[in-house]
């Protein structure tokens, strides 16, 4: 009991300093989830929000509703989003996730006490229980569908049974990765020559819930919610062969830190392994800290290939999320750090796993702060426009926290291709040339640990640069701006798409439109002319070309090649706004966005 009381203690302490964290992350989407939820409370997933720059349906987002029903119901208690309650009420799953790796430890470690220890002070663990996402509810609730069906077969106990078969159905109902409880735990019973058909009751409890929800999806919704998730995961390229080799990548690199890399321990033949792959990493990337994770991730794993029950629990894992997972985030790890910290408290004596466990706790609290610095900083700038939006056009072209805070003060999030009006303020990261800066903000901690930056080198949260596990470094995390749009002048008659400060809308740097391109140009003697490129992949074949509101020309085209359209320019001011209209767009893997045409330039040709 006393054991018991400890842990809640030590991750109490974790918790409560951190309360007032500010939104941050994927936050952002599960609390569009949950304000739907007063709406449709079976359907928090009907939400619909704008995602870099789409309007998109949270039926196609990676995890079911569950996170989006706890926090509904909080915002339902609460009538309206608290910090502080909010935290709170979610420090409860990681005393749950907490207390069941004890009560596993006692089974499969000869110090669990200490193995719970070094659990607590996984980085993911320590950082991510501080967000609103659904890691640690997920977490939770895997740890006790774990502990209790340990329980049941040991003890030959049908409720322990039974308690672990609803809590699987719970963690399906958060994270579709539920799933990889059925070889984890048919293993075990495997083991143990178990043919209780309670038990197997139990282990196939997360799909049998995720297929129900599937049904009930397309039966209420008229599609499954897989289906638009598979949808989301073409477009966007997150399956894609690159992306997929950076996922595999960053999760080697991220097992060599769920404990502290002291405690790492292996034969001779997984150190041979390791040190080849630190020395074949060096070619991705030279830095010490990369090559150094990279070969201890692979001793970690390695030295799992053994007949043993927990290392059969990493390994099963570890492969289901070199399937499954695209991001390479660290938080993906979790569910294996109750295992890793058992195997390593029975590898390790006692003063070695102190040691461990006081240098990875320090790292992970270092990392906690640098995250609470970081959302805060985006909290209290967007506090800073909340009179701005009372009087003016406030958008953000931004994400994560400073989105949500932006919105809760009235701004607008930007979708692809908008428009603006003189007088509109923008808050982003990159620069508006057309406006004039009215307020800035950089985000640089006071510790030298960096969990992303603007470096792109760690790959904490998202694989898609870097594959560093972190950063030592005083960098910038982030750089934001505020800009007030100014009437743009038009001082180009030719304009072509390196010209964005007379972009309106629609006209990427690289030439490619979406389904509409409008620039704006300066008056000059001739015919005006619109150049551009129908790729070998596009579909489009109509091209309408609008001057200043008015159809002036529409024109098929045969297929792909260099074309042109020339017009006399109507009217007689001093610019011109053109627009060209694509009438059917494409998209390919690893690009998000809706391709039209290659523009060469729009205007009077010289």
């Amino acid at each position: 009991m006393k054991q018991t009381f400890a842990i809640v203690a030590i991750v109490l302490a974790l918790r409560l300093p951190f309360l007032r964290e500010a939104i941050q992350g994927d936050d952002l989407y599960y609390l569009y989830g949950a304000e739907h939820a007063q709406i449709e409370p079976l359907h928090p997933d009907h939400a619909k929000y704008l995602f870099q720059g789409d309007l998109v349906e949270m039926r196609g987002h990676s995890h079911p509703p569950l996170n989006s029903w706890i926090l509904g119901a909080l915002l339902w208690a609460l009538g309206d989003v608290r910090e502080v309650p909010f935290h709170l009420a979610y420090s409860i799953f990681s005393i749950i996730a907490a207390l069941a790796m004890l009560s596993l430890a006692r089974r499969f470690c000869d110090k669990p006490f200490l193995a719970t220890l070094l659990f607590i002070a996984v980085p993911a663990f320590v950082v991510n229980g501080n967000s609103l996402e659904a890691d640690l509810p997920f977490l939770a609730f895997w740890m006790l569908a774990v502990a209790w069906f340990v329980k049941g077969i040991e003890e030959d106990s049908a409720v322990a049974l039974i308690g672990s078969g609803v809590a699987a159905a719970i963690a399906a109902l958060d994270a579709y990765q539920a799933v990889f409880l059925v070889p984890i735990l048919g293993f075990y019973l495997s083991q143990k020559k178990n043919r209780s058909a309670l038990a197997w009751c139990a282990i196939f409890a997360a799909p049998v819930v995720i297929g129900a929800w599937q049904i009930l999806g397309r039966v209420t919704g008229g599609v499954m919610p897989a289906s638009v998730l598979a949808g989301y995961m073409q477009s966007y390229g997150w399956q894609v062969a690159a992306q997929k080799a950076k996922n595999a990548g960053a999760l080697i690199v991220h097992s060599a830190w769920i404990i502290s890399p002291l405690l790492i321990r292996g034969n001779r033949w997984n150190w041979a392994l390791g040190a080849i792959a630190a020395m074949g990493g060096a070619f991705y990337d030279p830095n010490p800290m990369f090559c150094a994770s990279l070969g201890l991730g692979v001793v970690v794993l390695s030295s799992c290939f053994k007949k043993g029950f927990l290392e059969a629990w990493v390994l099963m894992f570890f492969a289901g999320a070199l399937i499954v997972f695209f991001a390479g985030s660290a938080r993906y790890l979790l569910p294996i750090a109750a295992p890793l910290a058992m195997l390593a408290a029975n590898r390790c004596d006692v003063r070695m796993i102190g040691v461990g466990f006081i240098l990875q706790m320090a790292l992970s609290v270092g990392f906690a702060i640098v995250n609470y610095q970081t959302w805060d900083a985006y909290r209290q700038f967007a506090a800073l426009f909340a009179k701005e939006a009372e009087v003016t056009r406030v958008w953000v072209d931004h994400d994560w926290g400073l989105r949500y805070y932006l919105e809760s003060e009235g701004a607008l999030a930007v979708p692809r291709g908008q428009t603006f009006a003189t007088g509109d303020v923008v808050v982003s990261g990159r620069l508006y040339p057309e406006g004039q800066r009215i307020g800035g903000l950089e985000i640089r901690p006071s510790l030298p640990l960096r969990l992303f930056s603007l470096n792109q080198k760690s790959a904490y949260s998202v694989a898609s640069n870097g594959l560093w596990p972190f950063e030592f470094s005083n960098a910038p995390v982030d750089r934001v701006f505020a800009f007030l749009l100014t009437e743009r002048k038009a001082e180009l008659s030719w304009v072509t798409p390196r010209d964005q400060q007379q972009v309106l809308a629609g006209l990427d740097p690289d030439g490619w439109t979406s389904g509409a391109a409008s620039v704006l140009v300066k008056r000059a003697h001739g015919p005006l002319t619109a150049e551009f490129t129908i790729h070998r992949q596009s579909p489009a074949r109509d091209i309408r070309l609008v001057v200043d509101g008015r159809l002036v020309a529409e024109q098929t085209f045969p297929g792909p090649g260099a074309y042109a359209i020339t017009v006399p320019a109507p009217g007689e001011g001093p610019s011109v706004v053109v627009m060209l209209g694509i009438d059917k767009l494409f998209s390919v893997p690893g690009d998000a966005r809706q391709l039209g045409i290659l523009v060469t330039g729009i205007g009077f040709k010289p």
